[in-house]
């Protein structure tokens, strides 16, 4: 029998679980049906699809290896999967944190006006250049990971999670070398680039308004509320970002003591990222949302049809 908070997490990770899948799903399927459909393809609806994916790819890796650690311990310590999975996860990870990067960055150059030449032909090549960055975000996230292959160490032996046994196995852990250089490359500096795009966004978006103002100009114009909207998804994804972050963090260096209210909310926090950053996405884009609520409504639509079409058979 699972105790009450092993059993609990489960539940909980199977519903976001459910939840991810479900939201990232919609951003992957809209674009790639207009894509389908010839409509225009810009470089922020590659970088959605492609965040999407990789949220789903994170969703389902995070579930198997929580799983396996509740489920069959014995196994998922065992040398070989525990450095599967560790690689797995921290390239899922570490690439979701770039793709984040290449989309805030997106939107800062679209937003910002700069003067500087190389800046000034970066925004002018932008749309040649995201495939590129997006495949970069790959290899860099696959380089900093595989090395946790070759990067554990075996802790002394624990019992079993899920049985009553004596039996022990030994833990392998990450070496504190490798977290800390794989956290400064994968995590640290995604952090600080997401941070500072959000800044020269919110001071852009400050000094355009203010001119808007001086000059009496129309303040809700469809590219002021495009910009705007813009601003709002990446400061939502900066304060993700940093949520997620320190709850890694506090995970991973066994800040609270398991089962406690503070591990269950970094807990919490971990199992929601995927899903709460689709939901970013969606409401930061009017096509997403407009398919969200489409498909939201459509089960009361079938029941308003079903209702109509019982009272004209009646009335018949």
């Amino acid at each position: 029998m699972l105790p009450v908070f092993l059993f609990a997490s489960m539940a909980i990770l199977g519903v976001t679980t459910m939840m991810g899948i479900f939201t990232n799903s919609i951003i992957v399927v809209v674009n790639i049906v207009d894509k389908v459909k010839g409509k225009s393809f810009n470089p922020s609806d590659l970088i959605l699809v492609t965040l999407g994916l990789s949220n789903i790819t994170f969703q389902f890796t995070m579930t198997a290896n929580d799983f396996l650690i509740i489920l069959w311990s014995d196994l998922y310590f065992s040398s070989a999967i525990y450095a599967t999975f560790k690689v797995l996860l921290f390239s899922t990870i570490f690439a979701s944190f770039w793709f984040t990067v290449c989309l805030c960055v997106y939107y800062c150059l679209q937003i910002v006006i700069f003067t500087h030449p190389i800046l000034v032909r970066l925004k002018l090549a932008l749309s040649r250049l995201v495939p590129y960055f997006l495949a970069a975000s790959v290899f860099i996230s696959v380089v900093i990971s595989t090395p946790g292959i070759w990067s554990t160490n075996s802790d002394p032996p624990i019992s079993n999670l899920t049985s009553n046994q004596s039996l022990e196995i030994e833990v392998p852990k990450l070496s504190l070398v490798y977290l800390f250089s794989s956290n400064i490359i994968g995590c640290s500096l995604p952090l600080v680039l997401v941070g500072i795009s959000n800044c020269l966004i919110l001071k852009s978006l400050i000094r355009k308004r203010a001119m808007l103002e001086k000059n009496k100009s129309d303040a809700h114009s469809p590219r002021t509320e495009a910009r705007e909207r813009a601003a709002r998804t990446a400061g939502c994804l900066l304060l993700l970002y940093m949520t997620f972050y320190i709850s890694e963090i506090f995970m991973f260096v066994d800040f609270f003591p398991p089962s406690s209210p503070g591990f269950c909310t970094c807990l919490m926090i971990i199992y929601g990222y995927p899903p709460t950053q689709s939901v970013i996405l969606i409401f930061g884009s009017p096509k997403l949302k407009k398919a969200l609520l489409n498909l939201l409504r459509l089960p009361k639509k079938c029941n308003e049809s079903k209702k109509t079409t019982k009272i004209l058979f009646i009335n018949f």
